[in-house]
């Protein structure tokens, strides 16, 4: 790694990220504000190398920007958020065993369905509507699917009035 300031194009090619996602790291406070160079230009630390890179092994399990955010400005306040980010990841981790079983039952649920399908189209002629898709709402995992996916939609919409 170097050791060095690193220009904005040099730290995002070095993580894997867009300079958009490092100025806007910056203005979550996840990452320091970059020092300025008498023309303007933004200099990286070093060390944001291994900053970025923990902010986005955090977000690949799962933690939001506003966790991370949280959880590192203690940490570099000298606290210890160990126990925050224990039950952050634990909590995670539930959701994510229950999104497993929800898309195991899913998986289940099509199996079944496309049997039933196959069912249906040998009996109907060619040409003619088997209205496939009207069937999807007899399928509890799919109503639930349906439901999720609209919670989700909400809460996105909801984040970005914000």
């Amino acid at each position: 790694m170097a050791d060095r300031p690193l220009g904005p194009r040099e730290l995002a090619q070095l993580t894997g990220v867009s300079t958009d996602t490092l100025r806007h790291y910056e203005r979550k406070g996840l990452l320091a504000k970059a020092a300025r160079t008498g023309s303007g230009y933004r200099r990286y630390a070093p060390g944001c190398v291994a900053r970025v890179l923990l902010i986005q092994r955090g977000l690949a399990v799962g933690f939001s920007l506003a966790d991370l955010s949280r959880v590192l400005a203690e940490r570099d306040k000298g606290g210890a958020p160990c126990r925050s980010v224990h039950a952050l990841v634990s909590g995670r981790l539930v959701d994510l065993d229950r999104q497993i079983a929800d898309l195991e039952a899913l998986r289940h649920e099509l199996r079944d369905l496309v049997g039933t399908w196959e069912s249906k189209l040998a009996e109907t002629p060619r040409g003619r509507q088997a209205r496939l898709l009207d069937t999807l709402a007899e399928r509890p995992a799919i109503e639930a699917a349906r439901v999720q996916r609209a919670h989700r939609e909400s809460v996105k919409g909801k984040r970005r009035r914000r």
